[in-house]
């Protein structure tokens, strides 16, 4: 054995090292401008023709109407519909997948049952606060009220057949208990029939999947792994057909962007700004305020130390957008800087890499309220809490994959009866948000190796 593996390597020494591997893994990336500089481009170019139209038709002109209707709104139907038609077979493949991938639970034990309880705790905290903020500073309705009028006129006309809908399912239920209204409205008679129609019940769907896959992890894996062979052949098929569409997504983007801001003026681009910071205050709050309590209180770290030691995480979190990508480099980091066993390590971060994803959660709660307060589409709080569990078992059954939540904000609107064209709103501004919420997705899993291991009698930080 050398003297380099005897000792772990100084961490800037392993940062060059981490750079040079990043750098040389160019293999398979695409040559020319980056997909998310051509979406941004998109969503610029998109602003600036809106813009100008607004000021120069105004905009309830015919020129406008007749752009937008022939030219620019079947470009953007054309992307919104190519992104639903892959939404139910994603997010049951990939649920399905995340949860068979934490293995035979009677076999997992107090490793398992810990991870599973922290995640679940944590990523509830995240939808909580997320939820809390769009709440109270609303940034969907930080516009004009002739604009608001005219938004919810546009986008909110599914809604009122979603809401008639649950009127009629609300009188139909007056006489069950809420216990039996929540066996309703969770559990499907026929998963079958949550699919069928213009908007899947996605949260008969999930439970569905969570169900499936659970059901996996207690059969022995001669007999499962057939079926779970074909869902991660499916989650795999979906995520390519995904990269495939994103592809025209800088065209759909500048499409979409401008039939908006060519009707409603700069007001749209106000409330984006608003929405934007919500976001950013939701994840500063969950990665210095939770996280830092979790590792005191839990993991008895200090949090200072135990950020300090992860930056190269950080880093790599940030600057890939993916879970996925960042997890052999969390791996190594957690087991030399903070002194996290191997064996909980290979268990806590490979499967927090898909199904621990505390600020894509937080990211899809705030996103689905900003935009029904767009659409003048007031969620009770029974809706919200829908959504907050939603979320949670999106975190599950979100893609590790930049942009992997997309799909899912797009089924969960029009599920609540909003049409999904808004998501053009925010689509510009989604991959720095999500370099953001990956970065505080990655930092969860950590947390979580560190609690769990903490808990097993383990002493940590004692190398670096």
């Amino acid at each position: 054995m050398s003297e380099q593996d005897k000792e772990p390597i100084p961490t800037d020494q392993y940062d060059r090292e981490i750079a040079t591997d990043l750098d040389d893994n160019t293999a398979d990336k695409p040559k020319g401008i980056a997909l998310h500089t051509k979406i941004l481009i998109g969503l610029l170019v998109g602003i600036g023709g809106g813009l100008i139209a607004n000021q120069v038709w105004g905009g309830s002109h015919e020129n406008v109407a007749w752009l937008i209707s022939n030219i620019t709104q079947p470009v953007g139907t054309l992307f919104l519909n190519l992104l639903l038609m892959i939404v139910v077979p994603l997010v049951f493949s990939s649920l399905v997948v995340g949860v068979a991938g934490i293995g035979d639970i009677r076999k997992l034990g107090r490793i398992g049952l810990k991870s599973f309880v922290y995640c679940l705790v944590i990523s509830a905290i995240s939808v909580v606060i997320g939820l809390g903020l769009a709440n109270t500073i609303r940034p969907g309705e930080r516009i004009s009220p002739e604009i608001a009028t005219q938004l919810k006129e546009k986008f909110s006309s599914g809604a009122k057949t979603a809401t008639e809908a649950q009127v009629k399912a609300a009188e139909t239920a007056k006489s069950d208990s809420p216990l039996m209204q929540a066996v309703k409205t969770i559990v499907p008679k026929s998963v079958f029939n949550s699919i069928a129609g213009e908007n899947p019940n996605m949260l008969h769907i999930m439970f569905f999947a969570l169900i499936v896959g659970v059901a996996i992890t207690l059969l022995p894996a001669p007999v499962s792994a057939p079926f779970v062979s074909v869902m991660e052949s499916l989650f795999a098929i979906t995520s390519k057909i995904i990269d495939i569409i994103m592809k025209f997504a800088p065209y759909a983007v500048a499409c979409l962007i401008f039939s908006n801001i060519a009707v409603f003026g700069i007001d749209l681009l106000k409330s984006l700004g608003w929405f934007v910071a919500t976001v950013l205050i939701g994840l500063g709050l969950h990665f210095f305020g939770v996280y830092s309590l979790s590792v005191w209180l839990l993991s008895k770290m200090n949090p200072i130390d135990f950020f300090r030691r992860i930056w190269t995480v950080v880093v790599t979190a940030f600057s890939t957008s993916s879970s996925n990508a960042t997890l052999p480099t969390a791996l190594r980091i957690s087991e030399e800087n903070l002194g996290v066993p191997k064996e909980i390590n290979s268990f806590v971060l490979t499967v927090g890499a898909t199904a621990n994803q505390n600020g894509t959660a937080l990211y899809e709660g705030v996103t689905v309220l900003f935009l029904a307060q767009l659409a003048g589409v007031e969620l009770t709080l029974s809706v919200q809490l829908m959504v907050v569990y939603l979320a949670i078992l999106g975190g599950i059954g979100t893609a590790g994959v930049p942009s992997g939540s997309i799909p899912f904000i797009i089924g969960i609107l029009a599920m609540i009866g909003i049409d999904p064209a808004l998501i053009a709103i925010i689509l510009g501004v989604d991959r720095l948000l999500d370099m953001c919420r990956t970065t505080l997705n990655v930092v969860g899993d950590l947390t979580a190796a560190t609690f769990v291991a903490r808990s097993e009698g383990y002493e940590l930080l004692k190398a670096k």
